[in-house]
């Protein structure tokens, strides 16, 4: 689950300010349990007497190292065991707990591998991110239906609401189901009918799953590409690399970019990077397949076409209806 660098950033700088205050938390109260058992600071002091012990038996010769280090061993287990059964019996489960986790210590990293402390805050740090593009209130739950007819459309053999009950379905099992190399979704149709809804309700619901999303408006996605391309500063570069590696990337309303060579190059080198790596994307559009190929090239829509599962948005703009009081 390749987060940005932004997003891991922001993540290590919350823990590291976690562990800063459970540090502060500790020193106060160690502080009172030292003024309230005086034989609890005595251990503490005998615990790392016993390290400096530790340290001479290892230097110590021939048969007696082996003796030495077993005493110390054995001395350093009863105070532990001493000091265990002082706290129980004089303090609340975890009230002189030390570390932010008892698995990292709070530097976020058992290892080389991103401790799950460091992995749940880059999971909130990222859903932060895709509330602020959204509403961040976006979930299945709340898609309506009613505001699709319920009258069979000829052109596709059956009610809009058949038709966008079906797309719910499947964005549903996408997004609560998601796994890296889930496959790609290709949202068509016209303004105010959904895509933008059911795209959030994806990115929410991945996010949720611990897996990492990039949501991008197709023009706030090639600002990043040109920034990187022009510029090449770090920040941009690392923003272009979270596009090409996230397990999930969304481009909402592709086609209300500004047109031309770099942007058809652009899209096509990101597509066809992360169509070669197994990396999954959400498209969403205005534009039929035909509008794609003139816009940008034949190949783009080939691959569009040919590697994405297609869902067709019908009915009537909802931005309308809602503005009819519905």
């Amino acid at each position: 689950m390749p987060y940005s660098a932004e997003v891991v950033r922001r993540a290590r700088q919350t823990l590291a300010q976690e562990k800063a205050d459970k540090e502060s938390v500790h020193n106060h109260r160690l502080f009172e349990a030292y003024e309230k058992l005086p034989r609890l600071r005595a251990i503490d002091m005998e615990l790392r007497q016993t390290m400096t012990l530790a340290a001479q038996a290892a230097f110590t010769k021939g048969g007696d190292a082996a003796e030495a280090m077993a005493a110390v061993r054995d001395t350093n287990l009863a105070l532990q065991s001493e000091r265990k059964a002082l706290v129980e019996q004089n303090f609340a489960p975890g009230w002189l707990e030390e570390t932010v986790c008892p698995h990292c210590g709070g530097s976020g990293y058992v290892g080389s591998t991103m401790c799950s402390c460091l992995a749940e805050l880059c999971r909130q740090e990222q859903k932060k991110e895709i509330a602020h593009l959204t509403n961040g209130q976006e979930n299945f739950r709340n898609f309506r239906l009613d505001y699709y007819s319920d009258a069979v459309d000829r052109a596709y053999g059956a009610s809009p609401r058949t038709i966008m009950e079906r797309n719910l379905q499947i964005c549903k099992r996408y997004g609560e189901n998601f796994a890296p190399g889930a496959g790609n979704l290709l949202f068509v149709g016209g303004t105010g009918l959904g895509k933008t809804y059911l795209s959030a309700c994806i990115a929410n619901a991945v996010a949720d799953n611990g897996c990492s999303v990039v949501y991008e408006t197709a023009p706030r996605l090639i600002a990043k590409l040109e920034k990187d391309r022009f510029n090449g500063d770090e920040e941009s570069h690392s923003a272009v690399v979270a596009l090409n590696t996230c397990d999930l990337l969304i481009i909402d309303d592709l086609g209300t970019e500004l047109p031309g060579n770099f942007v058809t190059a652009a899209l096509y080198s990101l597509l066809s990077e992360r169509l070669m790596a197994g990396k999954s994307m959400l498209i969403s559009t205005n534009l039929t397949i035909g509008e794609i190929a003139k816009r940008y090239s034949p190949q783009i829509a080939s691959r569009l076409q040919g590697e994405f599962k297609g869902l067709i948005f019908v009915g009537e703009d909802i931005r309308v209806q809602k503005s009819r009081g519905f």
